[in-house]
């Protein structure tokens, strides 16, 4: 069982908000085609994908999960992924594997965040919605048909239409019946909008069909549409009940006739080099070239081990292959290649391009890693997916000091299956702090923590992520002089510090003339300024969003060093900032809420409270607000369950990192007190 040839490949991705049906979609479809005698429940905890015991308890997928099935002659990898947003990065960290990003929608709810998360994330792919749940009762595919529109543009167009009981669907594409009545529209109708949006990016095929009249088949339409896929031109709409089956055979014929092989799909943008030097690079889909492939998720499975999930795109891995990791100087050899089918697994012969397999045991893969069999590839990067910033933290206690080794083991393994898991050291707690997207995915990572790895800990807020800037330009000069017998100590630094936009980080430049400060001593300043920058100069917090300008020095030809260098510089850097007006900035973060009407008030109070200021509000669906508000993150601490004791539960909201602002005076004079006082 291995796909022979880059055309019969078909690679998607099923995205979109948690309860759309994503998991239970995957089954039917697998089912439908044949890869496992029936479809599995999310309720009953059998699905293939959902095989984790903690997706099983929460009824949620938690990562992303691969299966495969063969239609027609064709070969289809399908990734089940998360919904729930706080897992937003395990779904996006599978976009660099597809072609195609199928956004899945619930018939009943409707557009909802993830959906409109994940179109956008998705906009360089060719991407389809599907309509799931047309069985759902009160839907209404008119309305909903529209508000995609509305929301997506006007090249959402449905390719088929249900039927006017919810039972079946109506193909609008390969043979469209106008005798068969539907829920809305028209077959003729639907076929038309269609071919109108495909040939227009194809002049001759528009003039034989506007001018002669002549009826396009599919496979003249197959390379314009296509094209319109991949230009963004066309996003297919198309229905289906994965509880009752209707339209899942037909779901399939679409996936295998319509959606692109890696040869169609927008080509991935692989990065040679890094900084200025980067220039990209383009790679051929043929399994004769060199083995380039890119490694989009790792999983770690106690029997197992290291499970290293990878996407061919060009040449040809076996077993016995040697593959070199990124800039490594040794390969690894294929021992085993796999192929996953959620939890279960099997050897396969070879993997073309276009082919998503795995390999395991391999203790050096990473994610993200390019594999590789020719050092022509060693600085070789693929361009990725945007992922949104962790702003939610706690600090971990180990409850046993035996512990602490373990701890930091697994969470190394956590952070290499999850892209927007952070791990840092907070040196002025002595803590070791993680952060993610939300409270909800801190609480799956530390059952992750007691389940996988028996680790019992406690846990505190972090202490907040707070910066320090200037407002005013200032020049400083430093001479660190010492002599205490034989060769002393020599260095005078003169610099001057200007301030940045907020989010440009730190600039350094050299303006010294005549030799004052030699060459060789320049990297002694450097280093003592970044350490002025670390330990920050009024609260201890970093510096950000400065450049920093070494104008002048001296130095003597016997007693100047590098310690004298870095210490004048250190203590020029820190004047200059104090005589800069300097402040301290908070984070920020970017909340979005969707609640009902009747909360608003209640919400809106809420975020003022917590010293938020409203930025907009919308109405995506009768009955419903959308608020936007920006907070500083020090006041989010026990939000999310606020809101849920408000709303009673329905809602939901996003939050992404917002940047920094200046803190409050009263803010800035509490930490500067603190400062002083240790």
């Amino acid at each position: 069982m291995t796909p022979e040839s880059v055309h019969d490949i078909r690679n998607l991705s099923l995205l979109g908000h948690a309860g759309c049906g994503k998991t239970s979609l995957l089954e039917a479809l697998l089912a439908a085609s044949g890869a496992i005698p029936s479809g599995g429940s999310v309720a009953r905890g059998d699905t293939v994908s959902d095989h984790d015991p903690q997706e099983k308890a929460m009824g949620h997928s938690l990562a992303a999960s691969l299966t495969h099935l063969e239609w027609s002659g064709h070969w289809i990898n399908l990734l089940d992924t998360p919904g729930l947003p706080d897992l937003a990065g395990r779904a996006l960290s599978t976009l660099p594997a597809v072609e195609t990003a199928a956004i899945v929608v619930h018939a009943a709810t409707g557009i909802e965040s993830g959906t409109r998360r994940m179109m956008a994330a998705a906009a360089g792919k060719c991407r389809m919605i599907v309509v799931n749940a047309i069985d759902a009762a009160g839907a209404d595919f008119a309305a909903l048909t529209a508000s995609i529109a509305d929301e997506f543009g006007s090249e959402c167009l449905p390719i088929n239409l249900p039927s006017a009981d919810g039972s079946s669907v109506v193909d609008c594409f390969f043979a469209p019946d106008a005798s068969l009545a539907t829920a809305f529209s028209t077959p003729a109708a639907a076929h038309d909008a269609i071919v109108d949006q495909v040939i227009e990016l194809d002049e001759a095929l528009m003039a034989r069909y506007l001018e002669q009249g002549e009826a396009l088949d599919p496979e003249q339409l197959h390379a314009p549409f296509e094209q319109a896929l991949r230009e963004g031109h066309l996003i297919p709409v198309c229905f289906v009940s994965a509880r009752t089956g209707a339209g899942v055979s037909e779901l399939l014929d679409i996936l295998g006739r319509l959606m692109p092989d890696p040869t169609e799909g927008n080509p991935p943008r692989f990065i040679k080099g890094e900084g200025p030097a980067a220039v990209a690079v383009s790679t051929e889909p043929d399994p004769a070239q060199h083995v380039l492939a890119h490694v989009f998720q790792i999983s770690n499975d106690p029997y197992r081990g290291k499970i290293a999930l990878f996407r061919v795109h060009q040449g040809t891995v076996e077993p016995g292959s040697a593959l070199f990791i990124g800039d490594a100087r040794k390969p690894f050899k294929v021992a085993h290649l796999l192929r996953l089918q959620g939890r279960n697994v099997t050897e396969t012969a070879r993997a073309v391009p276009g082919d998503l397999c795995a390999v395991s045991r391999v203790d050096e893969v990473h994610r993200d890693a390019v594999l590789h069999d020719s050092h022509d590839e060693d600085q070789f990067h693929l361009e990725l997916p945007a992922y949104p910033q962790p702003v939610f933290g706690l600090a971990l206690i180990a409850r046993k000091p035996a512990d602490e080794h373990k701890l930091a083991e697994a969470l190394v393994r956590l952070t290499d299956e999850d892209p927007c898991l952070e791990v840092s050291y907070d040196a002025r707690g002595h803590h070791t702090v993680v952060r993610g997207l939300g409270e909800q995915h801190l609480k799956i990572v530390l059952d992750q923590l007691a389940s996988r790895w028996n680790l019992q800990l406690d846990t505190a807020p972090p202490a907040i992520p707070y910066r320090e800037t200037i407002s005013a330009k200032a020049e400083a000069r430093y001479r660190h002089k010492k002599q205490s017998g034989g060769s002393g100590q020599f260095g005078e630094v003169a610099l001057r510090v200007e301030p940045l936009s907020r989010g440009e980080g730190l600039q350094l430049a050299d303006e010294v003339k005549g030799g004052a400060i030699p060459t060789h001593f320049m990297p002694a300043v450097e280093k003592g300024v970044r350490q002025a920058l670390a330990e920050g100069a009024v609260a201890g917090f970093p510096i950000h969003d400065l450049r920093v300008i070494v104008t002048d020095g001296k130095h003597h030809a016997v007693d100047s060093n590098e310690i004298s260098f870095s210490t004048a510089a250190r203590h020029a850097l820190t004047e200059a900032v104090l005589a800069a007006r300097p402040q301290i900035l908070e984070p920020m973060l970017e909340i979005t809420v969707k609640v009902a009407d009747d909360r608003f008030g209640e919400v809106s109070a809420e975020l003022a409270g917590r010293r938020g200021h409203l930025t907009a509000t919308d109405s995506p669906a009768s009955g419903w607000t959308m608020i936007s508000a920006r907070v500083p993150m020090a006041s989010m601490d026990g939000f999310e369950a606020r809101l849920k004791a408000i709303c009673a539960g329905e809602s939901e909201f996003m939050i992404e990192a917002g940047g920094y602002e200046p803190a409050a005076a009263e803010t800035q004079a509490q930490l500067r007190r603190e400062h002083s006082a240790q």
